[in-house]
């Protein structure tokens, strides 16, 4: 579908190269546990404290909101639907007692003929494991996925549970590293960011490592004021609790170090929609040589609120970030990324074998490697637009790398992603 007519870039401005190091030292998302892991480094997570039993059935009760009507899905989720108004964002200080907003005005634009969509909320809905017990929450509620006493205790930080750890990591880490390929741009004014990500189950072969494919929305100094919004598709089986790939959110406003969370898992992130529940199993998944399934995401600011919304496929409104939250994205992004990351223990000394997206490198192209397609950006008058100047970067490109191109169909695009351990990639 894509042309060839691709080229890799390992080119960067000081300010990716500053963003990349700042997620290495900052281990900017959950380790992960994986039931395939060895048990050596595993330990008897039942065997907590009193205190620390104590600690999570208190945040259980804040995670998890009285339940209206629950549904059982078919992976083992449950789902609760929750009164709008009693979502946790609304425990928030500024929000309690307040409506949501209204819907935004959408970025104007004009769909290339041609382009592949997935077509509005009804198909949208089937994408999502849960709903294919052929139930829904009613108007008036959101789908909650119920956080449970055993995804406590899989977290490697019960205080922290539900937010990206801080870890000390040396400059020059070789090891709890993190590994990206992605696309970007950067020295705009951005209010907005469009993509379509293929979605795959990519093999995790570490309890403490993960993989995920992304778009985040970035402002700030890259220290202690880091500005992020960021939703796509994770496997995080310490988060879960299982492989599968999953629709995800996050935020934070001071470089993941005490604010911000995945999901609904706090204050932050207001839902309005009762057909999409964030956090839980995409399917089907892309296939390799075979059927290749994609989402498509779009964040933009409400002109008239100054709210960051987030829309899941063509019209389908998941909820919004609230400009409050943040202190630079209040005003603009001044970075839009998009594409993938895994964490790399070097257990034993190796390079890790978790793979990224397909888990095959980019030059395979369609229908074998991941992409991310049609990727466009908001400007200040609300119109979304194709990408200035996209730079491409792939930090260690013998074990995941990237390569890009522009189409009639595709627009701007980029396959990612590798297997991680190989000959090149010791």
């Amino acid at each position: 579908m894509a042309s060839s007519s691709c080229s890799c870039c390992r080119e960067t401005s000081s300010i990716i190269r500053i963003f990349v190091i700042f997620l290495l030292v900052s281990s900017s998302v959950c380790p992960v546990f994986s039931s395939e892991s060895h048990g050596l480094r595993a330990t008897n997570q039942t065997l907590r404290p009193e205190k620390e039993l104590k600690i999570i059935r208190q945040r259980l009760k804040e995670i998890n909101k009285p339940a209206v009507k629950t549904i059982q899905s078919p992976d083992g989720d449950v789902i609760d639907c929750v009164l709008l108004h009693q979502q946790p964002a609304f425990d928030h200080p500024q929000l309690k007692g307040q409506q949501p907003s209204d819907p935004p005005e959408r970025p104007r634009t004009i769909e290339a003929q041609g382009m592949m969509n997935i077509g509005g909320e009804e198909e949208v809905e089937r994408v999502q494991v849960w709903r294919m017990s052929g139930e829904t929450c009613p108007e008036g509620t959101i789908p909650m996925r119920r956080t449970r006493e055993e995804d406590m205790l899989r977290a490697s930080s019960v205080r922290r549970f539900g937010r990206k750890p801080r870890r000390r990591v040396r400059r020059d880490s070789t090891s709890y590293g993190h590994e990206h390929a992605v696309g970007y741009v950067n020295g705009g004014e951005y209010y907005g960011a469009k993509g379509s990500i293929n979605v795959w189950a990519p093999h995790v072969t570490d309890q403490y490592e993960f993989s995920l494919s992304q778009l985040w929305l970035i402002s700030g100094s890259f220290a202690h004021d880091l500005n992020t919004m960021e939703a796509g598709w994770q496997v995080s089986p310490e988060l879960y609790g299982d492989n599968y790939p999953r629709f995800f959110t996050y935020w934070t406003n001071d470089a993941y170090e005490t604010t911000g969370c995945y999901n609904l898992l706090c204050s932050g992130f207001v839902q309005t929609n009762n057909r999409i529940a964030i956090g839980t199993a995409i399917s089907p998944i892309s296939s390799y040589h075979g059927r290749q399934f994609d989402i498509t995401l779009l964040v933009w600011k409400d002109p008239k609120h100054g709210n960051w919304w987030l829309e899941f496929g063509p019209g389908v409104l998941v909820g919004y970030w609230p400009s409050f939250l943040f202190t630079h994205l209040r005003d603009h992004a001044t970075m839009v990324q998009f594409g993938g990351e895994v964490v790399n223990l070097r257990a034993g000394g190796f390079h890790t074998s978790t793979a990224m997206g397909s888990g095959h490198f980019s030059g395979e192209g369609f229908g074998k490697a991941s992409y991310f397609r049609n990727l466009e950006v908001v400007d200040w008058d609300n119109n979304l637009i194709p990408l200035p100047n996209l730079r491409l970067l792939a930090d260690h490109p013998n074990c995941y790398d990237i390569r890009g191109g522009i189409n009639g169909d595709w627009g701007h695009y980029f396959y990612y992603g590798g297997p991680g351990r190989n000959v090149r990639c010791p």
